[in-house]
């Protein structure tokens, strides 16, 4: 894929797929070390261990829509050309976590993306789900979840346009405020 934020959607998609009422999603990004950790944990129905080992084969999918399963395949591969890795671990009716360590001083780097559309797009989808992202830069961080968000909306739907919209300046507003320490 062309941006790493595409890879996290479709493996978020995965985990609504799998029945997952919260899906988390970190993006740590460490400047000092050129690394950048993304994270994608759920508590959906899991996995077997063997449907563990065989989820990085891309020729192996539990859908039945298609016969081949690409998502985590190439997420794996995207953080293992970089010189990093890939983690995934995975219990039958708990959930699944899923790690990729990318070093991003790499030639062979995919950028990130375009991560508060593809968090917007996530969550306008799923408005009966609930996600909480987390973006470290260095020694800062901010939260997003939607538990707290619909509090304050008290019954407005996160896939109404104009909080779509909010949702997405909000994102980028509070990376900026990172950037700037």
């Amino acid at each position: 894929m062309r941006e790493l934020s595409l890879n996290i959607l479709d493996i978020a998609q995965n985990s609504i797929v799998a029945g997952a009422t919260l899906t988390e999603i970190v993006v740590n990004e460490n400047t000092k070390e050129n690394t950048l950790l993304i994270g994608i944990y759920d508590n959906g129905c899991g996995m077997t261990a063997e449907q563990v080992r065989n989820v990085i084969d891309p020729f192996f999918t539990t859908r039945t829509t298609r016969k081949v399963g690409m998502g985590i395949p190439l997420f794996k591969m995207a953080a293992e050309q970089t010189g990093g890795s890939f983690k995934i671990e995975s219990e039958k009716g708990v959930g699944t976590k899923i790690e990729a360590l990318f070093k991003t001083d790499n030639i062979d780097f995919t950028p990130l993306g375009d991560i508060a559309s593809t968090i917007v797009t996530i969550v306008s989808m799923n408005n009966d789900k609930e996600f909480l992202y987390k973006r470290v830069l260095d020694d800062n961080e901010f939260v997003f979840s939607t538990v707290e968000i619909k509090k304050i909306l008290d019954g407005v739907p996160l896939s109404e346009p104009s909080v779509m919209s909010w949702i997405e300046q909000y994102l980028n507003e509070q990376y900026n405020e990172l950037l700037k320490g």
